[in-house]
């Protein structure tokens, strides 16, 4: 009975006691709300300034979200610290402290690629190679930017599916960004080995310098490409001033139709595929040339 006694008092001591320490940190405890109040209060303000002045410098960018949130955790940061230090909970402090960079390098490791597109979208956000509209071409796959976040990049293909691309392979691949700036037009077509070149230069030269859509500066120009089994092969080039794929398209079109008309009316030939056999070990040699030698042969 007497130690029941006993640890009945103790513990009636210790209730006591943390009864008498509440009452006596209480000022404290009521101080420390306040501040916790008055923290939110101003991060919810900082959010909505920092939101703002960064839009007017960086447009509708993923990074403004980003950068608003981390101004918003760090005053909420702030503002439990310093409550937790009016509480005289300094050792707890340096425990979340220490505990938080364990848990960022137990996350670093565990999640590399996840950093690593986080990482990618904060640069592309920075540099900004396109934007939401553009067209492009990266990792094989050529579309309009529908939607850019930190960690993906959302296309719409030409054919209307919408791919999903980690934003590391577009910081580190090749990107090609189709709306900035002018965009070649080009039209690989063959002429028969019997033409003469400068003609069919001249005329190529003309056919695409007459079109609408296409522009004088950069000048349109003919290069050839290569003998081909057929066909001597040439290029038209011209450009256009617009990142559009659809007026691409049509400017093509009426480049290839305005070439085709272009060489009907001067003659040209567009040859077929020729297949040519000879019939002789040496080759060069026709069926009717040969078909005697076989026939006395035989």
């Amino acid at each position: 009975m007497t130690d029941f006694q006993d640890i009945l008092q103790r513990l009636l001591d210790k209730v006591y006691g943390w009864g008498t320490d509440i009452v006596l940190m209480l000022p404290n405890l009521v101080v420390a709300l306040l501040v916790v109040l008055l923290f939110i209060g101003l991060s919810m303000l900082v959010r909505r300034l920092t939101q703002r002045l960064l839009q007017r410098v960086m447009g509708t960018s993923p990074l403004v979200k980003l950068l608003s949130r981390l101004a918003t955790g760090l005053i909420l940061a702030t503002g439990l610290f310093v409550a937790l230090d009016l509480l005289h909970l300094d050792k707890a402090v340096s425990s979340l402290l220490a505990g938080a960079g364990i848990a960022g390098l137990a996350i670093g490791f565990a999640f590399q690629d996840l950093i690593a597109n986080f990482i990618s979208g904060i640069f592309l956000s920075i540099r900004r190679p396109f934007k939401p509209g553009d067209l492009i071409r990266a990792q094989g796959i050529m579309g309009r930017v529908v939607h850019m976040h930190l960690r993906t990049t959302t296309i719409r293909l030409f054919e209307g599916q919408h791919v999903i691309v980690p934003n590391k392979e577009l910081f580190q691949g090749i990107l090609t960004n189709y709306t900035t700036g002018f965009r070649r037009v080009d039209i690989a077509v063959g002429v028969s080995y019997g033409e003469q070149l400068e003609k069919v230069e001249h005329i190529t030269l003309k056919a695409i310098t007459d079109l609408e859509v296409g522009l004088q500066d950069p000048a349109p120009r003919i290069v050839f490409t290569e003998f081909g089994d057929s066909s001597i092969n040439l290029e038209a080039q011209f450009w256009i001033d617009t990142g559009q794929q659809a007026d691409y398209l049509l400017a093509r079109s009426a480049g290839i139709k305005a070439i085709k008309a272009a060489y009907d009316e001067a003659g040209i030939t567009i040859p077929f595929p020729i297949r040519t056999l000879d019939f002789g070990i040496k080759g060069g040699e026709t069926l009717r040339h040969m078909w005697p030698q076989t026939m006395t042969a035989n």
